[in-house]
């Protein structure tokens, strides 16, 4: 598709007023953070990725000052689509205004490859996809499955915390608990190859479990060459139902020396909203609990996002999808009525308190469920 026909009308202006920043930290990631898993047949159908709609929804973040895009090899045509549409905005946005972040090691729902080899071609891949030849960022996906599990099942994971006798306790550090904890070192060997070659800028892990990527950012530190992770993403931890981000992020930037901390899924893999995804893994009394969160002024989902945006305080980058140019304008309208304050902002304090009353009450407040 040419230039010449691709809209470019009003709506796909940034609304005057100021515009994204980047966050404090060693890495220039904006504040907020276009999340590249809506680009998937998850959340989107072939003909809505196939439009123009996805390239100016780049674009219009971009004019924003959201210059930082998260994606994934498991996400289907994900890095397809934004290469394509990076492509295309090019003359106005060049490669060195923004930051690409991408995964490896997940291959679909239920097959993992963190062998070196496969590594190696699946960031190979990332680059010819996305058509750049670097990649400012690349983490290992979902470790908690392929890490030797150890405990941290469904419920508060605080009380990993304050386990003087569990695995995060001091002089466990270094501990290899089994293979799937040396795969992890292994495929963050490769990744640091990558990096010294000059592929990739920085290196990090993800994951559902707080435990288990505090565990493993320890596990790398502690293991030569003694360098700890670049940047670690969590997510569905720092919501309205779930912020137990803020506990484990101190330890992780403290403990771990984790360079660079974001967080992702404000809506906590749409539970926060009013279409909830038929394989969420909430069990159905936290389902209930988030119906009756909805009563309210504005939506939940406005207030969840305020919530995140707020909690990030701009020292955390939040990753957030956008399907639509209007989902970009109403994520940056609400990140300027945080960072102005004011009444509008108290008025929202009130609403939050009231969900997270409901999500007490209902005893699932700072619960995980298992990782989906």
């Amino acid at each position: 598709m040419s230039w010449a026909a691709i809209p470019d009308e009003i709506e796909d202006q940034p609304v005057e007023g100021p515009l994204v920043t980047t966050v404090d930290a060693p890495l220039p990631v904006s504040q907020l953070v276009i999340g590249g898993g809506v680009l998937s047949n998850q959340y989107n159908t072939d003909d809505h990725l196939e439009s123009t709609v996805p390239l100016r929804v780049v674009r219009l973040a971009f004019r924003y000052g959201i210059r930082t895009i998260d994606t994934s090899i498991y996400y289907g045509p994900s890095e397809v689509v934004l290469g394509k549409a990076l492509q295309a905005i090019k003359d106005e946005f060049p490669r060195s205004s923004y930051q690409i972040m991408t995964k490896c090691g997940r291959v679909s729902a239920n097959e993992f490859d963190y062998r070196p080899d496969a590594i190696r071609n699946s960031v190979k891949r990332s680059l010819e996809r996305l058509q750049t030849d670097y990649l400012d960022t690349v983490y290992l996906h979902d470790t908690e499955f392929v890490c030797t599990p150890i405990g941290h099942g469904p419920g508060n994971s605080a009380a990993a915390l304050a386990d003087k006798a569990g695995a995060l306790a001091p002089g466990q550090e270094s501990t290899v608990h089994g293979p799937g904890d040396q795969q992890i070192l292994d495929a963050y060997a490769t990744l640091r190859d990558l990096k010294q070659q000059g592929t990739i800028k920085k290196i990090g892990i993800t994951g559902y479990p707080l435990p288990t990527l505090l565990r493993l950012a320890l596990l790398i530190l502690h293991t030569p060459p003694y360098e700890p992770v670049d940047v670690v993403l969590s997510y569905s931890h720092l919501s309205l139902q779930n912020s137990t981000f803020l506990l484990y992020a101190p330890e992780l930037v403290g403990r771990a020396r984790v360079g660079q901390m974001l967080t992702a899924s404000p809506f906590s893999m749409g539970l926060l909203t009013a279409a909830l995804p038929p394989w969420h893994p909430a069990p159905e009394p936290l389902r209930v609990a988030a119906r009756a969160a909805m009563v309210g002024d504005g939506g939940l989902p406005n207030v969840a996002l305020g919530y995140a945006i707020r909690m990030c305080g701009g020292v955390y980058s939040l990753v957030t999808g956008f399907s639509k140019v209007e989902e970009v304008h109403e994520c940056v309208r609400v990140w300027r009525e945080i960072r102005a304050g004011g009444k509008e902002s108290e008025g929202r304090v009130e609403e939050e308190e009231r969900v997270m009353r409901i999500f007490e009450e209902s005893g699932f407040k700072d619960w995980s469920w298992a990782s989906p």
